[in-house]
């Protein structure tokens, strides 16, 4: 069971303050056996000081990474501190904590090594514009047909990692904005992937980091990105 491993929530955090404290009260509650990472993405509000103020472990980065970065940074600090499960939850609020449970099944069972919380596996629970959602089921289906694991939310970002994919990742993860780019790195090193059924929050407040402008350039990136990645030469971890 999970509350046997030693586990480590990241929460990527930029310009959070009115959702942090929010999102942290309620990993405590919902899941009390894991200690919380919140990593502050170079905020120019009081994230970093609402979360250190929250009893939980805290790193300020002195610059925007944007969320690879972020995220990257998280599994650094789950790798050096000796972590067998680290799990990304954003820190909008939009990650249902009580799933956490759920999405560790699948690396407890040694059937996978990174677990994905899919609102699509979750019928009702879509909320999303067309066009993000057109995006969305385009990546996934990229993302199953090279990997050939079937992916139905590639953008989810709440996911978890046993030991093995925090080791890689702490040195090898896309910047920017990760999402099938990952997944796909993943599996081309031998790492086994996995989804589950989750529930997904409506964002507490704020707006999300994919802006207009960004919205427009993320499907060009992210299939050069891909494409790129598919011409380099691998080695496997597993």
């Amino acid at each position: 069971m999970s509350e046997k491993n030693r586990i480590l929530v990241i929460i990527p955090a930029y310009h959070e303050e009115e959702n942090i404290a929010k999102t942290i009260n309620e990993v405590k509650e919902k899941a009390p056996y894991v200690d919380i990472l919140v990593v502050d993405d170079g905020s120019q509000d009081e994230t970093a000081k609402i979360a250190g103020q929250l009893n939980v472990m805290v790193v300020s980065l002195p610059f925007n990474l944007r969320i690879g970065g972020a995220v990257q940074t998280g599994f650094k600090m789950a790798k050096m501190l000796g972590y067998d499960i680290a799990i990304q939850v954003d820190a909008d609020g939009q990650h249902d904590p009580s799933y956490i449970s759920q999405l560790t099944k699948p690396i407890d069972d040694g059937k996978a090594d990174i677990s994905i919380g899919s609102r699509y596996l979750h019928y009702g629970n879509v909320n999303c514009s067309l066009s993000r959602r057109v995006g969305i089921q385009f990546f996934s289906w990229l993302a199953t047909k090279i990997t050939g694991c079937r992916i139905t939310d590639c953008s989810s970002g709440f996911r978890a990692l046993n030991r093995n994919a925090i080791d890689f990742f702490a040195d090898e993860y896309p910047v920017d904005f990760p999402d099938a780019e990952a997944l796909i790195l993943a599996h081309r090193v031998g790492l086994e992937i996995a989804e589950v059924p989750v529930r997904f929050h409506d964002r507490n407040s704020g707006e999300s980091s994919l802006y207009f402008w960004r919205f427009l350039w993320y499907p060009v990136k992210e299939i050069f990105s891909i494409l790129m990645l598919l011409t380099k030469r691998q080695g496997r971890i597993k």
